[in-house]
């Protein structure tokens, strides 16, 4: 099974808040958002940044194959999965 088809499987049986607008966007509780991506997938956040006061962006990133996943996470507590791919091309070695 690839990273996208786990993905699909994973939040396709979750309810999007009301902030979801777009029907491909699968939106999660924070905690339990990070949680999926570090123990069952295996992804690293490998950067973030504020896009507002009360919202950030995250670049989660699986080192063994390069899938990547951006992930918009709000004050309320409500991460969502905006974006995701394949092949990532960066350093995946830890700042020392």
């Amino acid at each position: 099974m690839n990273f996208r088809t786990f993905l699909l499987c994973v939040y396709v049986t979750l309810p999007a808040f009301a902030q979801a607008q777009m029907s491909d966007v699968s939106c999660d509780d924070t905690a339990r958002m990070t949680e999926t991506l570090k123990q069952v997938i295996g992804a690293e956040r490998k950067g973030m940044g504020l896009r507002d006061p009360e919202t950030m962006l995250e670049v989660w990133v699986t080192a063994r194959n390069g899938d990547w996943v951006v992930v918009q996470s709000y004050a309320n507590g409500t991460s969502c999965i905006v974006a995701m791919g394949e092949h990532w091309e960066g350093s995946f070695a830890n700042p020392a």
